[in-house]
C-alpha cells in the first residue's frame, strides 16, 4: 500500500469515530422520547401529571420575583384644594430648588406659552419662586378634569397681592 492509501484509510476511520458519538446521542435522545411517549399509552395519569407539573413549575418561575428591587414610582399628588386656603407654590416637574412656577393671566395660556424670549422670562410676576405662599381664589376646569387650574393671590414677596392662574398641581 502506498502512503496515499494509508492516509485515506486513516481519514475514513476518523470520520467513522466522529459519527459514532453523534449517532449515539441521537439514539439516546430518541429512546428517551420514545420511552416518555410509551408512558402515555401505559400510564396516562403519570404522563399528563408530569406535563402539568412542568407547566406549573414554569408558571411559578415566571411569576416569582423580588418586588422590593423594583423602584417605587411616586408622582405628584393632587390635593383637594379649597378656595380661601393658603398653599405654597411647588413645581412638581422640577428637582432644582431654584426652579420657578409659571403664572399666567388666563387659565389655558399655560399649555400654550413659549418663554424662549427674554421678556417672557423676566416679565413682572410671571415666574414665581418655589415656596412662595399663595391663597386660592377660584378654580377652572380643563380637559375633562375638575380643578385643573387655580387662580391664586400671592401672599408674600415683591408680587404681593398679585392675582394670576397656576396649575393646581403646583400648589402644595
Amino acid at each position: 500500500m502506498s502512503n496515499e492509501d494509508n492516509t485515506k484509510q486513516e481519514e475514513i476511520v476518523q470520520e467513522e469515530n466522529v459519527e459514532q458519538p453523534v449517532d449515539s446521542a441521537k439514539n439516546s435522545a430518541g429512546s428517551l422520547v420514545s420511552s416518555f411517549l410509551s408512558l402515555k399509552e401505559s400510564n396516562p395519569k403519570v404522563f399528563f401529571g408530569s406535563i402539568g407539573g412542568v407547566v406549573i413549575l414554569l408558571v411559578l418561575l415566571m411569576t416569582m420575583g423580588d418586588d422590593s428591587s423594583k423602584p417605587t414610582i411616586s408622582g405628584p399628588v393632587l390635593k383637594d384644594l379649597i378656595v380661601g386656603q393658603r398653599y405654597v407654590l411647588k413645581s412638581v416637574n422640577a428637582y432644582d430648588a431654584a426652579a420657578t412656577v409659571r403664572l399666567v393671566a388666563t387659565p389655558g395660556a399655560i399649555a400654550a406659552y413659549d418663554d424662549t424670549e427674554e421678556k417672557d422670562r423676566s416679565g413682572a410676576c410671571q415666574h414665581i419662586a418655589q415656596g412662595t405662599p399663595v391663597s386660592v381664589l377660584e378654580f377652572a376646569d380643563a380637559y375633562g378634569k375638575q380643578k385643573t387650574y387655580a387662580k391664586v393671590k400671592i401672599e408674600d414677596g415683591e408680587c404681593k397681592d398679585h392675582e394670576a392662574w397656576a396649575l393646581a398641581i403646583d400648589l402644595q
